[in-house]
């Protein structure tokens, strides 16, 4: 019997190396990625005993060039940028006029007129800002064109300098500069997206599988772990990164952003962002967008510039309202849900997905102290590091104490509900590595 073909093919990411042993997959972006390679929690120790190596390429990317670049960047970043050196990066946050969170993302400085930014929606909003604005610069878009590999952990420095025959040590946190792994030319960005010492390569699309291949192979000696999609988001809990989609919607849907949206999303795109679960209820889907004070980013926020949400963020900076905690769950509530699927004759509670949900969602859930509504609790994750149950959770500052006594509904409103208790600690949670002095570590 012949066996007709399927028409249909995974879109696999671009940038690495396709691997025959992997049956899983999961979406990020356009493409998808192994859902996991050892296992979760294998994977999910890598990045404090060893390192990991993933790829972040369906990340969107812009280019501006000219000199007006920087002044634009500038008119939409709520950061500041009278120091912003040539082979600096920044974190930087874009509102709209209400101050809501429109994207996030990170911006090179490639040349004194040259910058590279990298986001999720953020692209897309700088990019339409950048066509109202009229600036003397040219904005190009070059998401497919370029890779982005991570190797993050202790060990990512010694293999970095072993791929590159060279010492990476004068490479600070947040600082990047050109490199070369065999005939491929390279920029080496230290960062620390799983909080500790970590760097983000960047590239031409074409030299990604040889480069990663290259790592791959020299990382073996040093305990290198391949990164799935089902434990990548467990260090943005740990280390405390909220983001878009997972930890709050984008704020694309408002009559003021309608042309925006409409230009840059299709139908079904714009559905993705709004996906939420959870026993978080709300009238409007703006109720879970959120300010930079909001998600702890507060530092950001510099007033020495104009820039689109300034007015309404300058009462909420000086007079914060919420901010961002991590709640640690109690165990014994936590095991009471997993016990749950094993009574007869009772609807379980809501399954808790081990480390955590898959992304595409806002799992947001109610937070509650002595019965009143203090908060909203999301990306709940398991961390084998810690063995405790984790969550994000943006929490009036009257209790953002660490120690705090709350409460977390777990389970949809048409379903059974959990109380489950939970303490405040701060956020990050786990200790921040990402600006150790690299200058004399050693194996």
């Amino acid at each position: 019997m012949k066996i007709q073909k399927s028409s249909i093919i995974l879109p696999h990411a671009p940038a690495i190396p396709f691997d025959r042993k992997i049956h899983t997959y999961t979406r990020f972006g356009t493409s998808y990625e192994a859902w996991e390679y050892t296992d979760w929690i294998d994977e999910s120790m890598s990045w404090k005993d060893t390192l990991y190596i993933g790829d972040w390429s369906p990340l969107e990317k812009m280019q501006v060039s000219g000199p007006e670049a920087l002044q634009f960047f500038s008119s939409i970043a709520v950061n500041g940028f009278t120091k912003f050196d040539v082979g600096q990066a920044k974190h930087i946050v874009l509102c709209n006029r209400s101050g809501k969170i429109m994207g996030e993302g990170v911006l090179m400085r490639l040349a004194d007129d040259d910058y590279l930014f990298t986001s999720g929606p953020g692209v897309a909003w700088a990019h339409y800002q950048f066509k109202k604005g009229g600036f003397r610069a040219e904005a190009e878009l070059i998401s497919n064109r370029r890779f982005i590999i991570q190797l993050q952990g202790p060990n990512s420095l010694f293999v970095m300098e072993k791929a590159t025959g060279e010492s990476l040590r004068d490479i600070g946190f947040m600082r990047f500069r050109e490199t070369h792994i065999g005939n491929h030319t390279l920029l080496a960005l230290r960062q620390g997206m799983a909080g500790e010492v970590g760097y983000e390569l960047h590239g031409p699309i074409k030299d990604a599988p040889a480069i990663f291949s290259t790592l791959l192979e020299i990382g073996r000696d040093f305990g290198i772990r391949r990164l799935g999609g089902r434990t990548k988001m467990v260090n943005h809990v740990e280390a405390c990164f909220p983001t878009p989609s997972v930890d709050f919607v984008p704020a694309l849907f408002g009559d003021d952003e309608r042309e925006f949206t409409e230009t840059y999303f299709s139908p079904n795109a714009r559905s993705i962002y709004r996906k939420t679960d959870g026993s978080f209820e709300y009238e409007d889907i703006s109720t879970l967008y959120r300010t930079p004070v909001e998600l702890g980013w507060k530092k950001n926020v510099k007033f020495d510039h104009d820039f689109i949400g300034r007015e309404a963020l300058e009462p909420e900076v000086h007079e914060p309202r919420r901010t961002m905690v991590t709640l640690v769950w109690n165990a014994e509530d936590v095991a009471d849900v997993y016990g749950s699927l094993f009574r007869k004759n009772t609807i379980p509670f809501q399954y808790m997905e081990l480390p955590r949900n898959i992304l595409g969602c806002v799992f947001a859930d109610t937070v509650t102290k002595d019965g009143a509504h203090i908060g909203v609790s999301t990306s709940r994750c398991y961390s084998y590091y810690f063995r405790e149950m984790l969550s994000l959770c943006v929490i009036d500052v009257t209790l953002a104490t660490p120690g705090t006594d709350v409460q977390v509904i777990w389970g949809r409103p048409s379903g059974p509900q959990k109380t489950i208790r939970a303490k405040v600690a701060a956020a990050p949670y786990k200790k921040d590595n990402r600006r150790a002095d690299v200058t004399q570590m050693t194996l």
